[in-house]
């Protein structure tokens, strides 16, 4: 039997709530401090469309691993499982307790579960991504991993040419490493989900963009995408939509349009994702997350129950 860690993890898809519920749950627990699970928030001058929590809020609250590195830089799974391993032992030094927030389902796991991440290989990968024919590729995953190709999209480029990565560099099927992400180990982490229904989901979804364009997200995309921006922050959401715009290729409503229906199709893959995991509590919301902050904050104390 694993011993709880006495850390929390809060988990939902994108526009949940999840941080705003967050740090309603620090401010009544001053022994708690937040570590971001959101693979964009790490990236500076991206604060609008990740959704970063305010100055405020993080003068309020104490937040790790958000504005850590330039867009135009990469930070692979495993950078981010360092850091965010880093950040828990400097909590933990303190005597304090973390509150995992985020809906980046692979990052979550790889801190979770101490996924073994596989490395990199450049050489090997630049000549999978001289083949442009992403079926091909596909096809070529299916013969030499077909368990790996099997838990994604044939049409994920990223995730497709990863996979071929691992597998031809290392030598071994990229399905094989760690212990698999249809595992789920005990783990000391308690691991909570926010539920909502598709329909208020849906809805937030597009209430967030027109917040957004009406807090200057037009003016950060094109800031971000002047500099320049690397491979793992390009996937962050709306970014390509609205650039699209700026581009003349489309109207402002069009973009929109399409960036509140990818939003939505990645929201789902979310949920299928957090689904899987057996070892998630879920808590129902109707409208507004706060509705569960008594439940919460019982669940953090009774995990911390001496």
């Amino acid at each position: 039997m694993v011993t709880p860690n006495g850390h929390l993890v809060l988990i939902g898809t994108t526009a949940s709530g999840k941080s705003s519920l967050s740090i309603e749950v620090a401010k009544k627990r001053p022994n708690l401090e937040i570590l971001s699970m959101d693979s964009m928030a790490i990236y500076q001058g991206m604060n609008i469309g990740t959704a970063t929590p305010s100055d405020e809020e993080q003068r309020e609250v104490q937040h790790h691993l958000i504005n850590i590195v330039e867009p135009t830089e990469e930070f692979s799974v495993s950078q981010f499982q360092e850091a965010a391993n880093n950040s828990l032992k400097e909590i933990e030094r303190r005597k304090q307790k973390a509150l995992l927030v985020g809906g980046t389902g692979l990052h979550v796991r790889a801190v979770v579960d101490n996924l073994s991440i596989p490395g990199q290989f450049p050489e090997v990968k630049r000549e999978i991504e001289s083949e442009f024919d992403t079926a091909k590729l596909y096809k070529q995953l299916e013969n030499l991993d077909p368990d790996a190709a099997k838990k994604m999209e044939s049409t994920n480029r990223r995730r497709v040419v990863r996979a071929l990565e691992v597998t031809l560099g290392s030598g071994k099927p990229f399905s094989q490493f760690g212990p698999g992400m249809d595992s789920y180990p005990p783990t000391p982490f308690t691991q909570i989900g926010l539920q909502l229904s598709r329909e208020t989901i849906d809805k937030r979804i597009s209430e967030r963009y027109e917040q957004q364009i009406a807090n200057g997200f037009l003016e950060e995309v094109e800031t971000v995408m002047a500099k320049g921006i690397s491979r793992t922050a390009a996937p962050a959401l709306g970014y390509k939509e609205f650039y699209s715009h700026l581009r003349g290729e489309c109207s402002l409503e069009e973009a929109t349009e399409k960036a509140v229906i990818a939003t939505r199709r990645f929201a789902r893959r979310q949920e299928r994702w957090f689904r899987r995991d057996p070892r998630i509590k879920w808590l129902e919301v109707t409208e507004d997350p706060s509705e569960v902050l008594l439940e919460l904050l019982e669940i953090f104390d009774k995990a911390n129950k001496n």
